[in-house]
């Protein structure tokens, strides 16, 4: 197959969904198909919609894949009757996400329009597929196909687990973005809540929103966390591996999550995870066994969750565990892809 794929700047961003795609181009190229990745530059939302008056489809294509995130930029250029067959690959919705109600309409009704000119959907997680059918009535040809979680290869052991739950220093992990929606702010809001020993490891993109990362910073140097709070930046292979071996408990109080891979990757390194109850998270996290769901911006329950967890600490091996058997039952990405590709398949006859 002769395959494209449109997103937006380079394949090479650290985050899940620049992750999923990436490893799906590597898979597909194995495969021997033929990828060509299609990028058209980061701006601001107006800018994109730009695009319609000057982006094409490209010629000489069996099948176009666009990640939805480029939704803005495309409606136009999926005009009917399509030269070949265009499919989705739906993250999460951009309506989804926690913001004023105004602005959401807005991107409610771009998104409704960009999500009726496609053929079909490959979506991330059940959770997105129903967004996705309540605000169009899908009745598209669609494969649901979970995230790459195993790029670590094999889950700790049981004993790394066992010996790491007796460290008496309890260990943090915020791993994403150092974005508002990843909930940092949050965390930090509770962390001033805990009444013993920790530290909290931060590590995540410093650049995709400059402005909120100041304000995490300097909320860090107002009350006196510095000491026990450190922000690493983006970290990858053997440095992010370190990172999570040696944490006690994976923290990700997102507003939304159309999957949350990072909650499943944390869970490979026996860490149970605390999401919310908005978005996908609870397709990985059970609730009391694995982690903790929260209400999103509930800065005190999930200080409670973390002083039981380090106060618990047969509790917290027990969920670290299970946490450990969860991430063993998720498919691997090579089944997960090969989905995939059949998907593709069946629109070319």
């Amino acid at each position: 197959m002769k395959i494209g794929l449109v997103i937006y700047g380079s394949l090479d961003t650290l985050s899940g969904g620049y992750l999923y795609d990436r490893l799906l181009v590597d898979y597909l190229r194995a495969q021997g198909d033929t990828v060509e990745v299609i990028s058209l530059p980061w701006r601001n939302y107006a800018a994109h919609l730009t695009d319609n008056f000057t982006f094409n489809l490209p010629p000489s294509l069996d099948i176009l894949i666009q990640d939805e995130l480029n939704h803005p930029s495309l409606i136009r250029a999926n005009r009917r009757p399509h030269p070949y067959p265009i499919i989705s690959l739906v993250h999460h919705l951009r309506c989804s996400e926690l913001r004023p109600k105004w602005q959401n309409d807005l991107y409610r009704a771009v998104e409704k329009k960009y999500l009726a000119s496609v053929d079909g959907f490959i979506f991330n997680s059940e959770t997105t597929k129903g967004v996705v059918n309540r605000l169009i009535g899908n009745s598209l040809p669609s494969v649901v196909a979970f995230p790459p979680t195993d790029r670590f290869g094999e889950a700790v052991s049981e004993d790394e687990i066992m010996k790491r739950g007796k460290k008496k220093e309890f260990n943090i992990l915020f791993l994403g973005n150092v974005i508002e929606r990843k909930g940092l702010h949050i965390l930090l809001q509770a962390i001033r809540l805990l009444t013993f020993d920790f530290r909290l490891e931060i590590v995540g993109s410093l650049t995709t929103d400059p402005l909120h990362v100041k304000r995490m910073q300097d909320f860090v140097a107002v009350h006196g966390l510095s000491s026990i709070v450190c922000f690493h930046g983006s970290l990858n292979n053997q440095p992010l591996k370190d990172k999570l071996k040696s944490a006690h408990v994976l923290v990700v109080p997102s507003s939304y999550e159309g999957f949350g891979i990072v909650y499943l990757e944390g869970m490979g390194f026996g860490l149970p995870a605390i999401g919310t109850t908005l978005g996908a998270a609870g397709e990985v996290i059970e609730d009391g066994v694995t982690g903790f769901l929260i209400q999103p911006g509930d800065a005190q329950m999930l200080a409670r969750r973390l002083e039981v967890l380090n106060g618990r600490r047969d509790l917290l091996v027990q969920m670290s565990l299970a946490a450990r058997i969860r991430y063993q039952r998720q498919p691997k990405w090579n089944q997960t892809a090969g989905r995939i590709r059949e998907f593709l398949r069946s629109f070319l006859g």
